[in-house]
């Protein structure tokens, strides 16, 4: 399936590791060019000259951006925006991945996980609606069921940004913008918080695998795949969308309630 992304410009946060990575990664192997940030300096150069070198035909830019500070990301939506003459997709992806029930978590989790989402859509909804482009926010099946996570800001404020992202989806559709949020199960990645579980707790790991129906958790580039799917056009028709990326466990869930 041709999705049509070569040289469409396109902006991603939390692009250094896991499935904010592999998202850049999908993009670039379209022939897209992206624009990627993140808090670490290091992370976000090693990145880029890896992402440069493996596609030498696509264009990939990393920056350091604290997300939860607003000026710092509209000074990065409109950078971009100049340096490309416009943007056709933004993918909102970051996260605290805070499980603590604490007010300063609450807070914390708050500006990164809803208000940087947030202002990244405002930010760029300017450039989007010139090129008729597509958000994606990136959320969590804990935003639909009360699982292991509560009680803790996750799932609530990944719940917000979906519903916010329908809200900018009812309301840009007139425009011809675009907003689905994807929603990803458990994404096993190394580095990444469940191969960490799998080795401090390895029984609450091994019922995290036996809880899926597909004995499995799911791996971060099925969850890019899909989000470069809904930013394309191939997708044109599908908007104010919540897609699961769980190997059925939101299903089961539902099963066993």
């Amino acid at each position: 399936m041709k999705l049509n992304l070569e040289k469409k410009v396109v902006l991603v946060t939390g692009g250094t590791r896991g499935i904010g990575k592999c998202i850049v990664e999908a993009f670039l192997a379209e022939g897209a060019t992206v624009y990627f940030c993140s808090r670490t300096a290091a992370a976000v150069a090693s990145v880029e000259q890896a992402l440069t070198a493996a596609y030498p035909a696509s264009q990939c830019h990393g920056a350091v951006v604290d997300v939860s500070d607003a000026a710092q990301l509209d000074a990065w939506v409109a950078s971009s925006a100049a340096a490309r003459g416009g943007v056709d997709v933004v993918v909102a992806n970051p996260s605290t991945l805070s499980m603590a029930d604490t007010r300063a978590a609450w807070t914390a989790s708050f500006e990164t996980d809803m208000m940087a989402s947030r202002n990244l859509m405002q930010a760029a909804i300017p450039h989007l609606e010139r090129t008729k482009g597509s958000i994606v926010s990136i959320a969590t099946v804990s935003a639909r069921d009360l699982d292991f996570t509560v009680p803790s800001p996750y799932g609530a404020l990944k719940a917000a940004l979906i519903h916010y992202t329908a809200q900018m989806a009812r309301t840009l559709a007139p425009k011809g913008v675009r907003a689905n949020t994807v929603s990803p199960g458990n994404v096993y990645f190394k580095g990444g918080v469940w191969e960490q579980i799998e080795h401090d707790k390895p029984e609450f790991f091994a019922g995290q695998l036996k809880a899926n129906p597909m004995g499995r958790m799911v791996r971060p580039e099925e969850v890019a795949d899909v989000v470069v799917f809904l930013a394309s056009e191939r997708a044109s028709c599908v908007t104010g969308q919540n897609l699961n990326v769980d190997g059925g466990l939101v299903y089961r869930c539902e099963l066993l309630k």
